[in-house]
């Protein structure tokens, strides 16, 4: 809701006519503020202008998690401006009619766990779309800034227009500029980003392991600031992978007190989900608390068979951490398999200043590497051997000669070249131009299950939502299912969680996660992103073998107002903006 210092000030809520924002302008003439709306205004006049456009006879679901009603919804503008009982606006003048009888009509879905690219492309993400996607949230382990000339060193010399663009986000506006450069580009989706852990890492320290020194840190610690008052969410950490892996818990504990003053999270795709993740966990708690933010876990999840058993004592950690105190909650993808790329297989320093296919090519430090599988001297954990060859499946392989793998299993490759798995997989890395996308088998249903239930779960895809009818190879299924899978599957036909809580998991409590007052819940004043479907048709389509398919059921989609998806199919609009934190410094979007 608006308070006397938003963006959605008198003059606005003169503009926009509503009888509601009559109390927010007698509030900010006295100098107070504005109790939030009611879900139902039912006694609302309709509007002397009417609306354009008014969504009636639907379903309301309106991201609380309260009881859905039957009701209207008008639109106004980028704004919603009425939220009445069914029949509350059937004489309400409006430029369109919308008749939702037998769907549901909720907040757009937010996704605290997006992928882009939004520099380049067509900026319409059409898998995510037509899920009912509305925002986009990025920022686990890599942003477009902050950029400094360490990160310059360490991009590709073969590739001057990499350093191109990146030299347009350096400097302490980085942030910012790379937010703007995106929205300028053209966005379906609302937009905004946690700061990368491991972009902040190269920034200080390249790609060299090692502890940060004093200089490096307070160049991490002053870019993080900067990047917080040009409204990031928080610092997004993935710390299975390099450069991100080889910051330590006190270093990670020093850059959350420098946005501790901002209102930021620390959220992290933990050190460990398998052998040791109990003890990922309690690291994850620990930064939180000594660096005095809140803790939001990246998809939640007991990775490899031998840890299933750990899934019960990972929701108690979390539950006991609330219960004495400390702000800790997670989110989650509804699928058994996860998707990176193959490189996460290798021992992380063997990839330090980016030689992981170098070392591959050298015969000796190869003769390493295969030592470090059999004889680990330090910590870490191979997806590969967690998911076993059967489990990885690989998806994105360019080189001719490794083209008839994409589909196949680690197993299959060793399998068909007369290698063992290791050798197998240490040929593809060190053969392809670019990184080798990868599924990985590693959950179970049942986990699943468990922690959709939670109160504390939200959701998101960690994916980017392409195009079926231009995407090459093959992708994770979530890029195209994740909100439809829930909608559909575990609520739908399994009954595991409401319908109500499953939006309120996809919408409201994202928003109120990551403080956006202004999206996230159907309520009169806010930004119009909706989202009407089928609740009987909803369904995921898209399946690990043949991933390229849309999701069906979504009927509309509107953002900020803009019709995005209409009868299922993208519109081709792109009314996205860009949605800040709460450390935001400067005029509004």
């Amino acid at each position: 809701m608006p308070t006397c210092r938003d963006p959605m000030n008198l003059g606005r809520a003169r503009a926009i006519g509503l009888s509601l924002l009559g109390a927010l302008a007698a509030a900010c003439a006295s100098g107070g503020s504005a109790r939030t709306p009611p879900a139902v205004a039912a006694d609302a006049p309709p509007m002397a202008s009417g609306y354009d456009v008014v969504i009636e006879n639907g379903r309301v679901v309106d991201g609380t998690g309260n009881a859905w009603f039957y009701g209207d919804v008008g639109i106004s503008g980028d704004r919603i401006a009425a939220v009445t009982r069914r029949g509350g606006l059937s004489g309400a003048r409006a430029a369109r009619r919308i008749d939702a009888t037998g769907m549901v009509v909720a907040p757009g879905f937010i996704d605290i766990q997006a992928g882009g690219p939004y520099l380049s492309g067509d900026g319409r993400s059409v898998g995510k779309a037509t899920q009912g996607v509305t925002t986009e949230i990025m920022g686990e382990a890599y942003t477009g800034a902050p950029i400094s000339d360490l990160t310059i060193a360490d991009l590709p010399g073969d590739h001057p227009e990499a350093v191109t663009s990146a030299r347009r986000f350096m400097g302490p506006r980085g942030f910012d500029a790379w937010l703007r450069a995106m929205h300028a580009h053209g966005v379906s989706p609302n937009i905004g980003a946690f700061v990368g852990a491991s972009t902040l890492r190269e920034y200080g320290m390249g790609l060299h392991m090692g502890a940060a020194d004093e200089r490096a840190l307070d160049a991490m610690r002053t870019a993080l600031r900067h990047a917080m008052e040009d409204g990031a969410f928080g610092l997004g950490s993935a710390l299975i992978y390099p450069p991100g892996n080889y910051a330590s818990t006190e270093e990670l504990i020093e850059l959350a007190r420098a946005m501790s003053p901002f209102g930021g999270i620390y959220i992290t795709h933990m050190r460990s989900e398998a052998d040791r993740v109990l003890e990922g966990m309690d690291e994850a708690l620990r930064i939180g608390r000594e660096g005095g933010v809140p803790v939001e876990i990246y998809h939640l999840k007991a990775a490899g068979v031998k840890n299933w058993s750990k899934e019960a004592a990972m929701i108690a950690k979390i539950d006991s951490a609330r219960a004495a105190g400390q702000d800790v909650q997670a989110n989650m993808y509804p699928y058994t398999a996860g998707g990176t790329s193959l490189a996460a297989c290798f021992p992380p320093r063997f990839d330090a200043d980016g030689a992981l296919k170098k070392n591959l090519a050298d015969p000796a430090t190869r003769a390493r590497i295969r030592e470090e599988f059999a004889h680990p001297t330090s910590y870490w954990e191979s997806l590969c051997e967690q998911a076993t060859p059967e489990g990885v499946m690989l998806t994105t392989l360019r080189a001719p000669a490794n083209q008839r793998w994409s589909g196949h299993r680690l197993s299959e490759v060793a399998a068909g070249t007369g290698k063992d798995w290791l050798e197998a997989l240490m040929d593809l890395v060190v053969t392809e131009p670019g990184g080798i996308g990868t599924i990985y088998f590693l959950m179970n249903e049942d986990n699943v299950r468990l922690q959709l239930r939670q109160p504390w779960m939200k959701i998101g895809t960690d994916a980017s939502g392409p195009d079926p009818d231009s995407s090459r190879g093959m992708v994770h299924p979530r890029s195209y299912g994740t909100y439809p899978l829930i909608l559909g599957k575990y609520v739908r036909d399994e009954h595991i969680i409401p319908l109500e809580d499953a939006v309120r998991k996809m919408s409201g409590a994202v928003a109120e996660r990551l403080l956006i007052r202004d999206r996230g819940l159907l309520r009169p004043g806010l930004y119009a992103d909706v989202v009407i479907f089928d609740p009987t048709t909803i369904r995921q389509n898209s399946t690990y073998d043949k991933p390229n398919q849309l999701s069906t059921g979504v009927r509309m989609v509107f953002v900020n107002g803009v019709a995005t998806v209409e009868n299922g199919r993208h519109t081709g609009a792109k009314p996205g903006r860009i949605v800040r934190g709460p450390g935001w410094r400067g005029p509004e979007s």
